[in-house]
């Protein structure tokens, strides 16, 4: 049975296996792939001060940092938080690293973009969704950009109905995905099983998946425009059938949503 996923769900999650899991799940190729994507897609200026959120063990802030930008990474977990600083430190890498609600944010104005990738929007409900975007919006100058990718209504609740259980192996480490969509709520609602180093342990997941039109209105409110949306990493423009969405989005004039 799938579970529905509740308020606060992230919290237990990431914990345990699952730690592991977000340490070994994207290779070097999916990193590079993505680093690229920053690159071509944001246009950065060099020595940008730009923020990683969430971040996770750091994957993506210690290549922006090694690129010489100042980075800010916020991460609620703890121990992700605690091995990116381990890794920071073994590659003499000086990076900002915050742990705390991605809700609550720098709001000085003062960064040229922001990151959240690999799936990390949609935690909570919709006011709290509007509530990240907002707080990014504040940490952002004029013309700052926001790259985000999600999975929306259009590209997953296909995938969901007819492949409603999908594993997935990082390292030595498997996890089973097992995943509904519940229509009431907009949510996509998953059970996690992983199991590795002789232990086996279950976590429940929801997500709040949108349409593209709600995802841009979203984000209109909290201050953005110019929405440059891909299907994938080597900016394939963005259409009905796209695996995924890849976007980049531009905080707009001098308004403080």
């Amino acid at each position: 049975m799938i579970a529905k996923g509740g308020s606060g769900w992230w919290e237990e999650f990431y914990s345990g296996l699952c730690l592991e899991y977000v340490r070994q799940a994207r290779d070097e190729e999916q990193t590079r792939a993505e680093l690229a994507f920053i690159r071509a897609a944001m246009g950065l200026p060099t020595r940008a001060r730009v923020l990683d959120v969430p971040c996770g063990a750091g994957r993506l802030a210690l290549e922006m940092a090694a690129w010489g930008h100042d980075v800010t990474a916020v991460d609620q977990s703890a121990e992700l938080i605690e091995a990116a600083r381990r890794d920071a430190s073994q590659r003499s890498l000086a990076v900002d690293w915050q742990r705390g609600d991605m809700r609550n944010l720098p709001e000085d104005g003062s960064y040229d973009g922001a990151v959240c990738l690999w799936n990390s929007f949609g935690y909570f409900d919709d006011a709290g969704n509007l509530e990240f975007l907002r707080a990014v919006s504040r940490s952002l100058k004029p013309g700052g950009q926001l790259a985000l990718d999600t999975p929306l209504l259009e590209t997953l609740l296909l995938d969901a109905v007819q492949e409603p259980r999908v594993w997935e192996q990082a390292g030595e480490l498997l996890a089973l995905e097992e995943r509904g969509y519940d229509h009431e709520t907009g949510r996509l609602a998953s059970t996690w099983t992983f199991i590795g180093d002789g232990r086996r342990e279950v976590r429940d997941m929801s997500m709040r998946l949108y349409t593209y039109r709600e995802l841009t209105a979203m984000l209109e409110q909290a201050g953005f425009g110019l929405h440059q949306a891909y299907g994938d990493l080597d900016m394939t423009p963005f259409e009905l059938g796209a695996p995924w969405l890849y976007l980049v989005t531009t905080r707009l004039g001098e308004r403080r949503p």
